[in-house]
């Protein structure tokens, strides 16, 4: 009845990180529609420096007209030779005016582009973003060998303790459980056979101080749990290389699942 109790408390824990989870993406979404809104507004300040700077030059160049008709008029009524002097100098300002206003429109045209190009990326990364984030493991092809690889890599670095459970201590074999330095205490769970030769072989492992091998029926789960710091499992699907595989060192998580890694080792029998 306890042992029910604590794995009811375990799957109400797990239900509060979900929903902590969920929270956290719903955040995320919110963050991701505040930086949209927040491009809008600078697209619609764009554009409307955009057409304030067309309205000056469409001004400026209505200007040079006049100062032109004004100049060409003079020129015909004989007009003082310095006002002409006077007009030239207003009209080459003028244009020096609209070489710049037309300079500042490129290039407010350019960060327009950019600011598009940002928003689109944008938008791309959060339509992808929620998927890539959770991952759905239903149909994820991984083999066995990437999680025996990554299991060994994981238990070389042991300093304390290891918990580690295979489907069979056949699996051991991979794991060059004699490479660990001998001080690291091992608790492993797998199924055993003992009138198999080479299981039997295996169990041979127990006449070192340090490893304690039990035996485990399920079949149906990787676990490696190193100095109570850092835990992988993987769990097998319908398919043959279809698992259910997650690496943490957050110490939360391994709080969260630690409790379903020791059940393994209390339910697993003495051989």
């Amino acid at each position: 009845m306890e042992e029910l109790k604590n794995q009811l408390n375990t799957k109400e824990k797990l239900v509060k990180t979900l929903q902590d989870s969920l929270k956290l993406k719903d955040e995320q979404i919110e963050t991701i529609k505040d930086s949209l809104s927040l491009k809008d507004e600078q697209i619609e300040t764009l554009e409307s420096s955009l057409d304030v700077k067309n309205q000056k030059i469409q001004t400026l160049e209505k200007s040079i007209q006049i100062k032109k008709q004004q100049l060409q008029a003079a020129k015909n009524s004989s007009v003082d030779k310095e006002v002409l002097e006077e007009k030239n100098e207003k009209i080459n300002e003028l244009e020096k005016k609209i070489r710049i206003l037309n300079r500042e429109l490129e290039k407010a045209d350019e960060d327009f582009e950019k600011l598009e190009a940002e928003i689109e990326k944008v938008k791309k990364s959060s339509s992808s973003s929620l998927d890539t984030q959770i991952i759905d493991f239903t149909n994820v092809n991984i083999q066995r060998s990437v999680i025996i690889e990554k299991m060994k890599e994981i238990i070389q670095d042991a300093v304390h303790n290891l918990m580690i459970v295979v489907p069979v201590i056949t699996d051991l074999t991979d794991l060059y459980l004699y490479e660990i330095r001998s001080s690291v205490v091992m608790k492993i769970s797998s199924l055993v056979n003992p009138g198999v030769e080479e299981h039997s072989e295996l169990l041979e492992l127990e006449s070192f101080d340090n490893i304690s091998i039990r035996l485990y029926e399920g079949k149906d789960r990787f676990v490696v749990l190193k100095d109570g710091e850092e835990l992988l499992v993987a769990v097998p699907g319908d398919g043959d290389k279809n698992y259910l595989v997650f690496h943490t060192s957050d110490p939360k998580h391994i709080k969260l699942f630690q409790p379903i890694v020791m059940e393994t080792w209390l339910r697993s029998k003495k051989i």
